[in-house]
C-alpha cells in the first residue's frame, strides 16, 4: 500500500530514505517516446484463484508489447519502527534495515500491475488477490487492515478464494516482465516506492529474504526490473503546484478513476502510470532523467 503523505492518513510513511550516487544514476533513464495516456477510465481486472490461468494468459499477451510497468502492493501495515528515533537523523542503511526486517516479517495482500506500450497505448490493469496471509497467525498492522478494509479489500476473500504468491511469480516471469534480458527494455513505474519494489523482489524471489544492505537490494532491482525505475512522487516533488498523495495529484490532473476495484492495488498502479505519462510529457518535455534516487525520501 502506498505510504505516500496525504494519501494514507492512518499510519506514517514508511522510514526509508536512500541517495543513490550522482554518477551514474543506477535507476533513471531516458525512456522512449510515448503519446500521452488515454482520458477514457481504465478498468481493472481483479484476479482470483478461478480466473487466475485466463488473466495469466491474458497479462503475459500484454507483456510483450509493454513499455511501461506500473506496479503498487498492499501489505498489511508497517510493525517495525525506529524506535521513536528521527528519521531524518538515520542513514541510508538503518533505513533500509527497517524496510528489510518489515518485508521479510509480513506477507503481501495484493499486486497491482498495469501495462502501456509504446505503439498500442494501454494494454491493461490486473490485480492479483493473494492468499498466504494469515490474520490470526501473521504479523500486521491492525489499523491497517481495517483502512484496507474501508478500501474494499477483505481479507477473508483473499485466504478463501485469492492465489498464492508463488502462483503470480511464475506468471511474472513466463510474461517477461521480469528479469528484462528476456524481452525488451521498459521502464518500471512506483509511487512512493520503496516497499512496493522491496515486496516485488521478495514475490520474484519465492519469498526469500531481502538482502543484507543496500547495495544488495540494489542488485537486485537491477536483476529483476532493469535500470529503468522511476518513482512518481519524486517527479511530482518537482512540480510545485502538484498537491500531495497520488490520488489527489490524480485527482488535480483529471484523470478518471479506474473502473472495478477503484481503491485497491491495480488502481493505484493505474494512477502512477497515468500522473507518470502527463508529467514525463507534459511537464519534462519527454525528458525525464532524474538524478535522486528511487527510495529516497520516505521519511
Amino acid at each position: 500500500m502506498s505510504p505516500a503523505a496525504g494519501m494514507f492518513p492512518v499510519f506514517p510513511p514508511p522510514p526509508f530514505c536512500y541517495t543513490f550516487p550522482v554518477q551514474p544514476p543506477p535507476y533513471f533513464h531516458h525512456a522512449p517516446m510515448s503519446p500521452v495516456w488515454p482520458s477514457p477510465a481504465v478498468p481493472v481486472r481483479s484476479v482470483w484463484a478461478y480466473n487466475f490461468n485466463a488473466e495469466s494468459d491474458s497479462l503475459r499477451s500484454a507483456a510483450r508489447r509493454a513499455r511501461y510497468v506500473a506496479v503498487n502492493v498492499h501489505y498489511p501495515g508497517v510493525v517495525h519502527h525506529a524506535g521513536g528515533q528521527d528519521h531524518n537523523t538515520l542513514t541510508a542503511e538503518q533505513r533500509y534495515a527497517l524496510v528489510k526486517a518489515n518485508v521479510d516479517g509480513l506477507t503481501p495482500l495484493q499486486v497491482g500491475v498495469a501495462l502501456y506500450g509504446n505503439d498500442d497505448g494501454y494494454l491493461g490493469a490486473w490485480e492479483f488477490n493473494l492468499r498466504d496471509f494469515r490474520p490470526r497467525a501473521d504479523p500486521h498492522d491492525e489499523k491497517s487492515l481495517a483502512y484496507l478494509a474501508r478500501r474494499g479489500l477483505n481479507v477473508g476473500a483473499l485466504r478463501d478464494h485469492g492465489v498464492r504468491a508463488d502462483m503470480l511469480c511464475a506468471t511474472l516471469f513466463e510474461s517477461g516482465l521480469i528479469s528484462p534480458r528476456r524481452g525488451p527494455p521498459r521502464s518500471w513505474i512506483t509511487y512512493a516506492g520503496a516497499y512496493h519494489v522491496a515486496y516485488l523482489v521478495k514475490i520474484v524471489t519465492r519469498g526469500a529474504a531481502l538482502p543484507e544492505d543496500v547495495a544488495g537490494f540494489d542488485d537486485a532491482v537491477r536483476r529483476y526490473l532493469g535500470n529503468q525505475v522511476y518513482d512518481v512522487a519524486w517527479m511530482a516533488g518537482d512540480c510545485p503546484a502538484m498537491p500531495l498523495g497520488l490520488e489527489r495529484i490524480a485527482a488535480h490532473l483529471g484523470f478518471h478513476l479506474p473502473l472495478w476495484s477503484p481503491q485497491l492495488a491495480a488502481a493505484a498502479g493505474v494512477r502512477a502510470l497515468q500522473v507518470f505519462m502527463h508529467l514525463k510529457y507534459g511537464e519534462f518535455g519527454g525528458n525525464v532523467q532524474m538524478y535522486r534516487g528511487l527510495l529516497e525520501g520516505l521519511h
